[in-house]
């Protein structure tokens, strides 16, 4: 016995010290280039990994990264591309590699571990990887091949020609040990080896002003050869040669073929040999080609597929190929460069079972497939050699029943399969084209269809999950659930504005009102690494940026806009601030300093806009507060708003990248513009006014007849909002605000420019009870107006369908998967849970929840930020409010407890005063404050 107490004794002097000395650190969800095991061509890629530990109050004080050419070198004193050693800082993310330099092909194997706050080193990481890309021209040997069909399209109104078919069979000269397909199109491909679809990636290469780049992608194609092997390839017209936006709705000169006449295909597969041998096949002039059963192809418009002109085997060795010819050599333009894809490729996200099957007049089936999305079907059949199945897409039905596509406009978006008779059925994916719908019409069936005659196919950019969401309020956790798939939808390798009729553009008023609410739900750091390209590659002769980007003129009056322009610095900023993303920050200065200049200027030196600045550009004043309800917004009001948050904006990102003069220089427009806004758009008393009569009877500008006002929900919310007003001045504005709502019912009438701003103004301001009020409202114009009329999808309208009433608006316009008003998501995140950014990264945050009124009694909302995830969640019990925070390790955060007094409050059952896990700075309003390091959280206030 005295034995066992002595060992029990020795234990309970061990255990204590093995706990303190265990590694307190590890690095796990390593990224290169906001991506997991890339292929890349940045020379110096950016590295990040996040950090889990069990303890409280951790951070890292050094790291050391490894970086080596093999797994087996991957060790201290031994890697032979990188070993910085052990460097002290609390870094873990946007840091540039700093080694030898790399060569085109090379792959890089590295791995890192972190030391804690006390010194302790924790284990490595799981190895990582990345891969270069093609870093020289020279390492291209391939050609541009094509088959010019286009004299074969067909039809009065839409000009489809089929799609060409590639191939090319190749014979191996020994065993494989490594093989890559580098490819890429003018156009849209599908690749194939050995009659298997390469990838699991659709709409590549992406959509960019293809006279300034293109870009490839890269497959690992090792195991898929065989001795005698059959690369091919299908191209089809795409964001290169098709039909865009609506050019041929308002008659535009160009109608199609905005960047080419002829798609093009350029592929490169290259093979090292267990010998070390290398060969190299190209496409070029022996490539064989000819056109088959794609006989339409279009993006807008649908495809046409005829699978009795197939060409069984065509795609696999021993094809005779017989009628095929030599595929044509096509001159490439020097000035396009050639990179690897940055951004989230555009996959199949999920697949829907259709819900319901209902029979119309005239032998067709409409399929309700349960949630409206972008994507495409698999279409499942068994016929007669020549039968044909119709299918037509929509987002509603009419109240009758029947499908609604009068808002596709003259985007055809209609698919057609032609059956070749196989006893054993057929089925069939449409690979050129998608679609905005929650039905899909079918005609041509021989008898009434089942449930799995259709699958819906959910595609998007594959932008990873970073955020939830839930309430114990149904209304509100629909609007959630119609927030996300509308992003879903519409960030298609573009963050285009719809994903239905013939528009699908990237609009950048939508996406600087809508970028934060979607940094809540999806790390869109790669998606927008690769459309920040495009915007700036767009940026127009007069340093403006465009109302859409890529930019081909689809309206020959289309230019620039206040509001939208401005997304060039907006959605920049918003990558700087979200992910700490320096790089893009110094790449596209000049850009954003060229636009500031353009507003400078443009003021004529008087640091704000007067009414009708804009009188010159079409629309007059540009689109305004799109959509707003009420009198207008005047837009040169809001366009001084906007230079001064975009002169505020620049001031950050140049203190955050060291450009301190530039920094004091914006700092000081930012202060001319508000104060010359104060004294132009205010009377003595803060009132906001316009001199109307400069905008005449409002011929010119977006529904100028309705008359000009400055004294709108939507002026007060922007000027509060971007920070124009001092202390007094923005309680001023904030009373007027929630005045203003009150005056108009309790309801809003905000509209793209405006919806954004107007919750967080008004919380700001201290009416958190306004914004409750308006977003659980469920008259027209709220969110809740559209839960309750059937909507699982943000519309473009506030009205765009009433039930038992049918459609209010033109049928044209009316977009049932728009985000812009999402973005209230903003201030759900932001508010409601309270979750809001502090320094870039996340590195320091806040939490301050605002507690709904009775009608919600419980939120949890969680936030996967670049350093770890975050959680805000709180929930009322009967006396007692439970709050939940977690905070990620190597950040600090600000809680913000509602709560009079320290008295009131427990952590895990202990009073929050004297805890040594946090430090109580104080009493704000009705707020208890917190400073707090990582870890897990539970307070209890009474």
């Amino acid at each position: 016995m005295k034995k066992l107490s002595f060992l029990w004794l020795l234990l309970l002097c061990i255990i204590p010290g093995l706990f303190a000395r265990q590694p307190a650190l590890r690095a796990v969800y390593l990224r290169t280039e906001y991506k997991i095991d890339p292929v890349t061509d940045a020379t110096r890629p950016r590295l990040s990994w996040e950090l889990r530990s069990e303890l409280r109050n951790q951070w890292q004080s050094a790291y050391q990264v490894v970086v080596a050419s093999s797994p087996a070198l991957l060790a201290p004193g031994k890697a032979d591309l990188w070993d910085p050693g052990m460097v002290k800082t609390t870094i873990t993310n946007q840091l540039e590699y700093g080694g030898k330099p790399l060569a085109s092909r090379q792959v890089c194997y590295w791995k890192v571990r972190s030391w804690d706050k006390n010194g302790v080193a924790g284990p490595w990481s799981p190895i990582a990887r990345w891969e270069m890309g093609l870093l020289k021209g020279s390492d291209w040997q391939a050609s541009w091949i094509g088959n010019d069909l286009d004299s074969l399209g067909r039809g009065k109104v839409y000009h489809l020609p089929p799609a060409p078919y590639f191939r090319k069979e190749i014979t191996l000269k020994g065993t494989v040990k490594r093989a890559r397909l580098y490819i890429t199109s003018l156009g849209l491909y599908e690749v194939r080896l050995n009659g298997k679809r390469v990838g699991a990636d659709y709409f590549t290469p992406g959509w960019t002003d293809y006279h300034k780049r293109v870009y490839y992608q890269v497959y690992d194609v090792t195991a898929m050869l065989a001795a005698v092997s059959t690369l091919s390839a299908i191209v089809a017209d795409g964001w290169y040669a098709g039909y865009l936006g609506y050019a041929l709705l308002v008659n535009n000169p160009v109608k199609r073929n905005f960047y080419g006449r002829v798609p093009l295909l350029k592929a490169q597969l290259e093979i090292v040999y267990t010998d070390g041998r290398t060969s190299m096949v190209g496409t070029d002039g022996t490539w064989k080609t000819n056109y088959g059963p794609v006989v339409e192809a279009d993006i807008l418009n649908g495809e046409t597929y005829n699978a009795q002109l197939e060409f069984p085997g065509w795609d696999k060795p021993g094809y005779p190929a017989k009628g095929w010819k030599a595929a044509g050599v096509y001159p490439d333009l020097p000035s396009r460069k050639l990179e690897v894809y940055p951004g989230n490729p555009v996959r199949i996200l999920e697949a829907l079972r259709a819900k319901k099957v209902t029979a119309r007049p005239g032998g067709k089936y409409i399929i309700d497939l349960g949630q409206n999305f972008a994507g495409s079907i698999r279409l499942k059949v068994k016929g007669r050699a020549g039968d044909t199945i119709s299918l037509r897409y929509g987002e509603v039905l009419f109240p009758e029943g029947g499908l609604m596509t009068g808002n596709l406009r003259m985007a055809r978006a209609m698919d057609t399969y032609i059956l070749k008779g196989d006893p054993a059925g057929e089925t069939w994916v449409p690979a050129f084209t998608y679609h905005g719908f929650q039905y899909v019409e079918v005609t041509g069936l021989k008898r009434t269809p089942g449930l799995d005659v259709i699958t819906g196919l959910v595609m998007g950019s594959d932008t990873p999950v970073a955020g939830s969401l839930v309430t114990d309020n149904a209304l509100v956790n629909q609007l959630y659930h119609n927030i996300v798939w509308t992003q879903r939808s519409n960030y298609f390798d573009i963050p285009t504005d719809c994903p239905q009729r013939d528009e699908r553009l990237g609009w950048t008023g939508d996406a600087q009102v809508y970028i934060q609410s979607a940094t809540f739900n999806n790390d869109i750091a790669a998606f927008y690494n690769k459309w920040l390209v495009d915007l700036n590659d767009a940026q127009r002769d007069d340093n403006t940026y465009p109302i859409y980007a890529p930019a081909p003129q689809v309206r020959a009056t289309d230019q620039y806009s206040p509001g939208w322009s401005e997304a060039g610095i907006i959605c920049m900023y918003h990558m700087y601030k979200t992910y700490g993303d320096t790089k893009m920050v110094r790449q596209f200065w000049p850009n954003m300093a060229k636009y500031m200049q353009f507003l400078e200027d443009k003021s004529k030196g008087r640091y704000y806009f007067p009414e009708a600045s804009f009188e010159d550009i079409s629309p007059k004043g540009g689109f305004g507060d799109w959509l707003s309800v009420g009198k207008k917004t005047p837009p040169d009001l809001l366009a001084t708003l906007y230079f001064a948050q975009c002169a505020a904006m620049m001031a950050e990102m140049a203190r955050g990248t060291g450009l301190d003069s530039e920094a004091a220089r914006y700092h000081q427009v930012f202060s001319l513009v508000a104060a010359r806004f104060k004294e132009h758009y205010t009377d003595p008393a803060g009132r906001f006014k316009t001199n109307a009569a400069a905008y005449g009877d409002g011929n010119g500008y977006v529904d100028g007849a309705m008359g000009f006002d400055g004294h709108t929900q939507t002026a007060y919310a922007n000027a509060i909002y971007t920070g124009v007003l001092d202390g007094a001045g923005n309680e001023y504005a904030g009373n007027q605000l929630a005045g203003l709502v009150r005056e108009n019912g309790g309801k809003l009438s905000t509209g793209f420019l405006g919806v954004k701003p107007l919750l967080p103004a008004l919380s700001a301001t201290g009416h958190s009870d306004v914004a409750y009020r308006l977003l659980l409202s469920t008259e027209y114009p709220s969110w809740g107006f559209e839960v309750i009329n059937g909507a699982n999808t943000i519309w473009e309208r506030w009205n765009s369908y009433i039930k038992g009433t049918g459609f209010e608006n033109n049928g044209g316009m009316n977009s049932f998967n728009h985000y812009a008003f999402g973005s209230v998501n903003e201030w759900l995140f932001g508010n409601m849970a309270g979750i809001r950014l502090a320094a870039p990264g996340y590195r320091t945050f806040v939490v301050r929840p605002e507690i709904a009124p009775a009608e919600i009694g419980k939120v949890r909302a969680s936030y996967h930020s670049i350093n770890g995830e975050i959680v805000s969640a709180w929930q009322k019990s009967g006396n007692r409010l439970l709050i939940e925070v977690v905070i990620p390790v190597n950040t600090r955060a600000t809680v913000f407890i509602p709560a009079p007094a320290a008295e009131n409050v427990t952590e895990s059952g202990k009073p929050v005063v004297n805890n040594r896990d946090m430090r109580v700075s104080g009493i704000q309003g009705q707020y208890l404050v917190l400073e707090l390091g990582s870890g897990k959280y539970r307070f209890e206030v009474r």
